[in-house]
């Protein structure tokens, strides 16, 4: 009897975190697709499963596309600048948008994984988004973003840069390893 829990939870080990990452998948895919159908082809008096996804994506890259083209830089500038003069709507896009960028834009911050030396004996891993905060008034120091485990925020600390290891990492790797909370095990670059 013991060995069946066993194997239970074994299966259970390799089915959850499957069936959580397709569970949220699902959820975005259906969201997008429902609200796009509802909002675009509502007057079809028949349904098609994914035509609301299919023109998110190709409504999104139209505008990665636009974005791009130099005579609409002006255009979005003009929009962000709207977006920016806007009490508490500012402060929530510029957040995201940072944010967005340091993942995947030409900004990436999320690219220096280090370890950090609380106090003696006891490091975290972070990563260094900013070498210089002379702008704050604040010198011989850098800012070190440190992911919580299990979700999605994080610590930004301040810190003396003698107290910092670089990590000669992947940067997703590191990332995946403390978000993780230390059990998604990751290799060394150089072998």
């Amino acid at each position: 009897m013991k060995s069946i829990f066993n194997y239970f939870f074994r299966g259970l080990l390799f089915v959850l975190p499957i069936f959580a990452t397709f569970y949220v998948i699902l959820v975005i895919i259906h969201w997008a697709n429902d609200t796009l159908n509802a909002l675009l082809f509502s007057w079809l008096p028949f349904d098609i499963p994914g035509l609301g996804l299919l023109t998110s994506f190709i409504l999104i890259v139209l505008l990665g596309m636009a974005v791009s083209w130099a005579f609409s830089k002006p255009i979005f500038s003009y929009f962000e600048g709207i977006i920016a003069r806007t009490p508490l709507v500012k402060i929530i896009y510029t957040a995201f948008k940072d944010f967005t960028e340091a993942f995947v834009g030409d900004k990436k911050k999320f690219n220096r994984p280090v370890l950090v030396k609380l106090f003696e004996g006891v490091d975290r891993i972070g990563f260094i988004t900013e070498d210089d905060l002379s702008y704050l008034g604040i010198e011989q120091k850098v800012a070190v973003y440190c992911p919580h485990s299990y979700n999605f925020s994080g610590n930004l600390f301040l810190v003396d840069s003698g107290r910092l290891t670089p990590l000669n990492v992947n940067p997703a790797d590191a990332m995946k390893f403390a978000v993780s909370a230390g059990v998604t095990q990751i290799e060394n670059e150089n072998g």
